[in-house]
């Protein structure tokens, strides 16, 4: 397994690393632009609706897929749920309950500010009317991303959204995994759709059939969703990117090599265009991590994913020191960033661009995914430089509140209307001197 390696000194070295990352964004299957696919599957829907939800699910995940099994009942929810053996059932409670407490306390108030002058000046935050969750189904639907369904849940829930469905791609037999249908039921979602990848994205921002146009999209996927929820942003609201996963270790001698190429190797899994970098300050570190990332990839079952995710956008790059490493870290700005470092909070503070950040040997990436309670839902693909993980707030609306007492718009109007003056605006200047007008 060739997987690259690169030195670089600072930022202007690495020009090539960048471009290699910069390469998972542009071809999809068969060579076609990602985009002109996902362009005509979100048009067929719009046009389509249900019709062309069932073709897609038809042709990519269940070949006899039936109209009835697009919309699950309550009775199917409690069928599939009843295959789950209760210790999972208590493991994902357990895990639920960290993400729903640490969102919980995310909850941000309305807000109303007092002026001297009587005046009032504020914020009014409410739900969105209507949610939708993607819940990526792993391999043909046998391995769905239940934790994604607790992180998508968590906020919404949190911030008071009345009404939340959840669409998740089938099994080849047209049923969902029991193990989501457990997860929905545990939190209280009785809304549940059968579909997956851009078409069930499209599904979620136009509607089909049965299932009604929502607000805001939230929910990871593979690089199809994450192009889809781009091209629908405006029509309707989105979380983040979340495309490929990927995460940046920054490591110094301290770091075990074993659990450094353990972290890569958990990401490296998901996906080929996952990518998996470590940046070690140490040339002993990075030949330990290459041997380590060797031997524990041949042991995987999942082996030819990994491998091809790693030679193709993995990298194992050496910076004379930590100050280098957080400044390539901070340009690549990953999903998840370790800190695999002897004092992980003295560099805590150079870190600006990362979707979620592990400080030490004992935050491993994985324990985000699943059980410690911020959200693993996260920005991709360099997008941690202007957006952050799900929260409570990605499914609020903050309205302004204006409360202007009479001393206010007497004090300024004349102030106003120069200001709309001076934009050739008469109409609005008009209407802040009226103000002044004794009735």
């Amino acid at each position: 397994m060739q997987i690259p390696f690169f030195h670089i000194r600072s930022l202007a070295d690495a020009g090539e690393f960048l471009k290699l990352l910069s390469e998972r964004a542009v071809s999809g299957s068969g060579g076609q632009p990602v985009e002109e696919e996902v362009v005509a599957v979100l048009e067929q829907v719009r046009c389509r609706g249900l019709e062309a939800v069932l073709s897609y699910t038809r042709r990519f995940d269940a070949p006899e897929f039936r109209e009835e099994q697009f919309a699950l009942s309550a009775e199917d929810l409690e069928r599939a749920a009843a295959a789950v053996p209760a210790q999972d059932l208590k493991i994902m409670r357990r895990a639920w309950e960290n993400i729903r407490a640490f969102h919980e306390a995310d909850k941000e108030p309305s807000r109303l500010d007092a002026r001297p002058d009587g005046g009032i000046v504020g914020r009014l935050v409410r739900p969105v009317d209507r949610a939708g969750l993607y819940v990526p189904g792993g391999k043909g639907g046998e391995t769905p991303l239940l934790s994604s369904l607790l992180m998508g849940a968590a906020p919404a829930l949190a911030a008071g959204v009345p009404e939340i469905a959840v669409i998740t791609p089938p099994r080849r037999d047209g049923s969902i995994n029991p193990h989501i249908a457990a997860a929905a039921r545990m939190i209280g979602l009785d809304e549940v759709h059968a579909a997956g990848g851009a078409w069930a994205v499209a599904a979620l921002a136009y509607g089909a059939g049965p299932l009604k146009a929502v607000d805001v999209i939230a929910g990871p996927g593979n690089i199809y969703v994450a192009t889809a929820k781009r091209l629908l942003q405006g029509r309707i609201g989105v979380d983040v990117t979340a495309g490929p996963s990927e995460i940046c270790i920054v490591a110094d001698d301290s770091a075990d090599p074993a659990w450094v190429a353990a972290d890569m190797l958990s990401q490296a899994e998901h996906d080929i265009l996952a990518s998996a970098v470590v940046v070690c300050t140490e040339e002993k570190t990075a030949e330990a991590v290459r041997s380590e990332l060797e031997r524990r990839c041949a042991e995987l079952p999942h082996r030819g994913v990994a491998e091809a995710s790693l030679t193709r956008y993995g990298a194992i790059i050496r910076v004379p020191d930590a100050t280098a490493a957080l400044e390539l870290a901070n340009r690549i700005a990953p999903e998840h960033l370790e800190l695999a470092v002897r004092d992980p909070w003295s560099l805590l503070y150079l870190v600006r661009n990362a979707g979620a950040v592990f400080l030490g040997h004992y935050s491993a990436e994985v324990f985000g995914d699943y059980v410690a309670g911020p959200n693993h839902i996260l920005p991709t693909m360099g997008t941690a430089r202007f957006s952050s993980a799900l929260s409570v707030s990605t499914f609020c609306k903050k309205s302004s509140v204006l409360a202007l007492s009479r001393a206010f718009a007497q004090d300024c109007a004349r102030d106003t209307a120069a200001l709309a003056r001076l934009e050739g605006l008469e109409a609005h200047a008009r209407a802040a001197l009226c103000r002044l007008e004794e009735n």
